[in-house]
């Protein structure tokens, strides 16, 4: 799955809130005894967090702003999807098809992350942690993260969409994603109830699965029904089987 280090408005904060929530939770009520020890659990996260910081340096200098500049052409031009609905959309109306189309592209990059050798060289990186927890959501190989940043350009043309629109999605996206890494478990319920809006954490553990057919489903990142809607949803029994990382 692609998680863009990217939006440009609040996401720092916001990030920042809810690691510290989720990193209180998984120590509180751990899923998987993965570290033996406080030093090995703090090495793993200091790692996989200064990678995320390395992305988001880079996206924030490099990509930031021709997200805006396209953004800005897109709208004085009336390009895109978006732009051409505009008056027939109220704001709010906007703004949700925004984030809707946005996870669309995003559960599509992700599904060909895994199609594409190319860019399964990349992506296995995220899927190499053999300790998933909260801090995974923030360790991406940099090329992959170039590489959908890169990608995002024309999307964000066709679909019209505004920079708002963008930061929007992203912070809704960021929550959702170290959510659903993080190292913990939701009532069986509350979990069931969930995943029918969001990708939850037990979805997510099977996606990140050893197991090369279990991995190679639930690529849905925020929205969990594209899975439903392109039959890639898998569900097993006893999460705590489950055995993280790559073959290869």
């Amino acid at each position: 799955m692609e998680i863009p280090l990217s939006a440009p408005y609040g996401r720092p904060v916001l990030a920042a809130a809810v690691l510290v929530a989720l990193l209180a939770w998984e120590t509180a009520q751990p899923y998987f005894p993965l570290f033996g020890r406080t030093r090995e659990r703090a090495r793993h996260g200091v790692l996989n967090l200064a990678l995320g910081a390395l992305n988001a340096a880079v996206v924030a200098l490099v990509f930031a702003g021709l997200w805006l500049a396209v953004t800005q052409w897109a709208a004085v031009h009336r390009f895109g999807l978006l732009n051409l609905l505009a008056s027939d959309l109220a704001p709010w109306m906007r703004a949700a098809l925004a984030v809707l189309l946005l996870d669309a592209w995003t559960y599509g990059w992700h599904w060909l992350n895994h199609r594409v050798p190319f860019f399964w060289r990349f992506h296995r990186w995220h899927h190499a942690d053999r300790a998933m927890d909260v801090t995974t959501a923030s360790r991406f190989h940099t090329g992959e993260i170039v590489l959908s940043s890169i990608l995002r350009v024309p999307v964000l043309l066709l679909i019209g969409c505004g920079i708002g629109e963008l930061a929007l999605y992203e912070l809704m996206l960021f929550a959702v994603v170290q959510f659903h890494h993080a190292n913990l478990a939701l009532p069986e319920r509350l979990d069931r109830v969930l995943r029918l809006v969001i990708v939850t954490p037990a979805l997510h553990k099977v996606h990140h699965s050893i197991v090369r057919a279990e991995s190679d489903s639930n690529y849905s990142s925020l929205f969990s029904w594209w899975d439903r809607v392109f039959r890639t949803l898998r569900l097993v029994r006893d999460p705590r089987r489950i055995v993280f990382g790559v073959e290869e």
